[in-house]
């Protein structure tokens, strides 16, 4: 239990806090700038993926908007069901990716599964955003989320910009891209593992609340993690 103090000490140690929390958010809203000021990287392989519809281009996963987010969700070829922790990243993003259009930007999960195992996993969870399955190989590794067991028994693997490190057979990762009026499509931004907690909206609000996110002691921290619809009780 921490200190019980009266509402005026709590307000001075509130209002110092809040002077720490200020200089951090605008920390980040310089970072943000940095991040947006990155070069670019032409995208010249073309790369094929199945959806709803049959085959799509990746300038296709656009959707009509000049910018992609793409998510690289973790759900193997031999899988039953998609990743856990990427689903809890999914559940919060539903409502914001109609805002996202608003602003230009289309949003797509992507993954190694077979697209109509993925379409029965989205419908199971509820969800409507557009999800595809990547057709061959090259696209997860090209962009650093998808390895052989060869690889990672070699240690031949890159992640997180570390050589050596992974997940396993599929890592988790988030992409954008930008599509240029004459077709040319970039390659701006990816981040990885906790990176990805920007677009997390559960672990910020546990934060905030006096428990935490309460992860000590788990064989790893993401290990309470279920499918919303496999927990125990409300």
């Amino acid at each position: 239990m921490n200190r019980v103090v009266s509402r005026d000490e709590w307000n001075t140690e509130r209002i110092t806090l809040l002077a720490r929390e200020k200089e951090i958010r605008r920390e980040l809203d310089a970072l943000s700038r940095t991040r947006r000021e990155l070069p670019w990287v032409r995208v010249s392989k073309e790369y094929l993926f199945e959806g709803e519809g049959g085959s799509r281009s990746l300038a296709d996963l656009f959707g009509g908007k000049h910018q992609l987010v793409l998510y690289h969700f973790m759900f193997g070829i031999d899988w039953e069901e998609g990743c856990p922790t990427c689903s809890l990243w999914l559940d919060g993003l539903q409502g914001a990716i109609p805002h996202l259009a608003q602003r230009d930007v289309n949003f797509v999960t992507v993954s190694s599964a077979p697209w109509g195992r993925l379409r029965d996993f989205r419908d199971r969870m509820g969800w409507r955003h557009t999800w595809v399955s990547a057709m061959g190989p090259d696209f997860g590794r090209d962009f650093h989320v998808s390895y052989s067991a060869e690889e990672i028994d070699a240690g031949d693997t890159f992640y997180n910009y570390q050589a050596g490190h992974s997940y396993g057979e599929e890592s988790p990762g988030l992409s954008v891209f930008q599509l240029e009026a004459n077709g040319e499509i970039f390659h701006t931004y990816s981040t990885y593992a906790r990176g990805l907690e920007a677009i997390n909206l559960v672990y910020p609000i546990l934060d905030m609340v006096p428990m935490g996110r309460a992860e000590e002691g788990l064989p790893y921290p993401a290990a309470w993690i279920r499918h919303r619809d496999r927990y125990d009780g409300p």
